[in-house]
């Protein structure tokens, strides 16, 4: 947009390089950008100001005709002062003539008054949807149920019951299981109303389309019965036909990941706000998941401002919002109230109303999960606080039209509990009175009972569990050959391990929670330190092995870097509370060239240190005579057995003098470096290698909220060329 003769300064990260970037600096060339000066500046001038990031000071002229050879980078500069030295020798700006200015006949207002007006709606964004009209379809003629082959257990998906004009198939293949196969979605008589260019452009593919009638559909009739909420909308109770609500039906989309579970959420939204509903709730995993919401709302046609996130709003506020779809967290709904403000799902039920009939999209429903209790190895579990709350917000609002998605419903059954508008208890579709009943048939079925389960909710119309094809798809498994030297570290921890446990067998006998022929004294106490002790042994030597595999790895992704492939990497631990156990003991100030090492064993470490056993017990006889200990207190604190306590530090000795082995996601970093590593993973903190006059350096570097959205995309735009994601960074994310 510059006019010849203009000049653009660029403060950037001091990878945006000629040198390492020269495909994107020719394509600047060519359309007539010179750049005029570059150079890296150390990111330790701004230690003092919480940062140090390397940055980039880059001047580019727009003229008639750029230089074939681009200027380089000077080498980086220590500090500002440098910076601004070199800057010495920048040319002169170009002569630039000036352009009419146009004539304003408007008063400007350059300072807004700061006084606060009344609360009033905010006014509605508009979106241009052109050419609404209910969709096309005409349904294919009733039959028998699909057979199912018996050659694997998965058969090709193709919408069997209708057919959709002018839809396009599904970009990539689409299977369900066997069992699912063997029956049809029933015909349905929803229409929705789309925009023509949603089916015509193939915004929508014919599988996802068949999603939103199913779904309309679903949402069109009401569960049997009616119902009666209490006061904390936390239970409800059959009521008399003229009192109570009947409950809208709802719809459960349970495509595995690849299938545009998004999407397709977007396409129902856009549904309902077509019809009228224009207020939408879409309630997700965590924060940063908005703004894939406002991709898919964007995909189909909606602007991105008119997803508005709840936290936006302060609590005990009134939502001012006249209409749009509101997101929010089920972290955020399970608020309760501060004084005299109220909770999260009072603040969202007023500004639905009580007559609500819009959509709520339950996104990763299945983080609802032990909405009703279950039970566990140890005996029954009540209900989580973030179930409770999904549960309340069905309750309280009979009329809204629920979608629930995930491609993982449920891992028991008891952990559909929050599945309520489904009907699976209480009603005529199922011969379960109660959600007790349906939980204890089920458990006795087995995996058969839940996959007549699932066929039959699909024969209601109610479920679709569609996942992508792997046909075609290699797997090469990378093998990892452990060298004399890694042999030799995990022989040394094997042995230190097996010290560590015959000293934890002496120190219970020291502590009387054993006696001297190992009988149990105190049977809670010795469960607990031998339940820490391999619970630290099993996170320890899993992390470790992860650790070891990191040189293959690396070889095999600098092989596909060669090849021009993008590698994506998938890791199960970050070490963060490690990093953060280590950073704790280092002052601020150090953070810019730090020495640590951020190791497993301080797993081990720690448990000595908190979890080893070296509290004195005393012995007393029980009402039946028997000899048991609890703990010994003097002056009400616990008593110290000084002979345990003579072991552990022997142990922390020993441990500390085995050699450090770095976390797999740490070696990964260091060795390729930030600039080619996207990083999405819920790490605030990491520690990075930087280079510099004085040579590389280890140095702390801060990762604010949205760095994973600045990471992906720029995954996504080839800026660089690694991914590494975790299950806190991933989840609903889509590369």
């Amino acid at each position: 947009r510059l006019t010849v003769g203009g000049r653009l300064v660029a403060i950037t990260g001091a990878g945006l390089s000629p040198e390492q970037f020269p495909d994107r600096f020719d394509a600047l060339r060519d359309a007539g950008g010179q750049v005029a000066f570059t150079r890296a500046l150390d990111g330790r001038a701004y230690a003092r100001h919480g940062t140090t990031t390397d940055t980039r000071l880059t001047v580019i002229d727009k003229v008639s005709s750029a230089a074939r050879t681009p200027r380089p980078s000077l080498p980086m500069a220590a500090d500002t002062s440098d910076l601004l030295r070199s800057l010495a020798d920048l040319s002169p700006r170009l002569r630039v003539e000036p352009r009419p200015t146009p004539t304003i006949n408007r008063p400007i207002l350059l300072r807004p008054s700061l006084r606060p007006g009344p609360k009033t709606a905010a006014a509605p964004i508009a979106a241009d949807f052109r050419d609404v009209q209910p969709l096309d379809y005409s349904l294919r003629p009733s039959g028998s149920a699909v057979t199912a082959s018996n050659e694997g257990i998965y058969e090709s998906y193709s919408v069997a019951s209708i057919d959709i004009a002018g839809a396009k198939p599904h970009p990539t293949t689409l299977v369900e299981s066997v069992a699912m196969s063997a029956v049809r979605l029933p015909r349905p008589s929803y229409r929705p109303l789309l925009p023509a260019a949603v089916v015509a452009g193939g915004i929508l593919s014919d599988a996802q389309l068949e999603t939103v009638i199913y779904a309309g559909e679903a949402h069109a009739g009401h569960l049997p019965g009616r119902w009666r909420a209490d006061e904390s909308f936390d239970n409800l109770f059959a009521a008399q036909d003229d009192e109570g609500a009947a409950y809208r039906r709802g719809f459960f989309l349970g495509d595995g990941t690849g299938a545009g579970k998004g999407r397709q959420s977007a396409a129902v939204a856009l549904d309902n706000w077509l019809q009228g509903r224009r207020r939408i709730v879409w309630v997700s995993k965590n924060d940063p998941l908005i703004e894939d919401a406002r991709r898919d709302w964007s995909a189909v046609g909606g602007l991105p401002q008119q997803v508005v996130a709840q936290s936006r709003f302060p609590l005990g506020s009134t939502i001012t919002l006249a209409e749009g779809i509101l997101f929010t967290t089920y972290a955020t709904l399970r608020s309760g109230p501060r004084g005299d403000k109220v909770a999260r799902l009072d603040q969202l039920v007023a500004w639905l109303g009580e007559d609500f009939d819009g959509l709520i999209i339950f996104d990763e429903a299945h983080a609802m999960a032990n909405a009703a209790g279950e039970k566990g190895a140890r005996g029954d579990r009540g209900p989580s606080e973030q179930g409770k709350v999904g549960l309340r917000l069905q309750n309280a609002l009979p009329n809204a039209r629920i979608l629930y998605v995930s491609a993982t419903g449920a891992t028991v059954v008891s952990n559909l509990g929050y599945a309520a508008r489904l009907g699976l208890w209480g009603g005529a579709n199922f011969p379960f009175p109660t959600r007790a009943s349906f939980v204890a048939a089920m458990e006795a079925g087995g995996v058969a009972a839940m996959e007549v389960l699932a066929r039959d909710l699909k024969a209601l119309g109610l479920y679709t569990a569609r996942s992508l094809s792997y046909a075609g798809v290699e797997y090469e498994m990378l093998e990892h050959e452990l060298t004399p030297a890694q042999i030799e570290i995990y022989d040394a921890y094997s042995d230190a391990f097996s010290i560590i446990y015959n000293n934890l067998e002496e120190a219970l006998r020291l502590t009387n929670i054993t006696d001297e022929d190992g009988g149990t004294l105190n049977g809670a106490a010795k469960g607990a330190a031998r339940s820490a002790f391999q619970s630290a042994s099993q996170r320890f030597f899993s992390i470790l092995l992860n650790s070891m595999k990191v040189p293959t790895v690396i070889a095999q992704i600098e092989r596909d870097l060669a090849a021009g492939m993008a590698p994506v990497i998938q890791v199960v631990t970050t070490g963060e509370a490690l990093t953060e156990r280590r950073l704790s003991e280092i002052p601020v100030s150090e953070w810019n060239d730090i020495q640590v090492d951020v190791t497993p064993r301080e797993y081990v470490l720690d448990y000595l240190m908190n979890s080893f056993p070296i509290g004195l017990q005393e012995t007393y006889s029980d009402e039946e005579g028997n000899v048991r200990s609890r703990p010994a207190y003097q002056d009400g604190n616990v008593v110290i057995c000084e002979a345990a306590i003579e072991r552990r530090d022997q142990l922390v000795e020993h441990l500390g003098s085995l050699p450090p082995i770095g976390a797999a996601l740490d070696q990964l970093i260091q060795h390729f470096g930030t600039d080619l590593i996207a990083e999405v993973t819920g790490r605030s903190r990491r520690i990075v290698r930087k280079s510099g006059p004085d040579g590389d350096r280890l140095a702390v570097e801060r990762r604010p909220a949205s760095s994973n959205q600045a990471e992906t995309a720029a995954f996504m735009d080839g800026l660089k060329k690694i991914l590494i994601f975790s299950d806190a960074g991933g989840t609903g994310r889509s590369y």
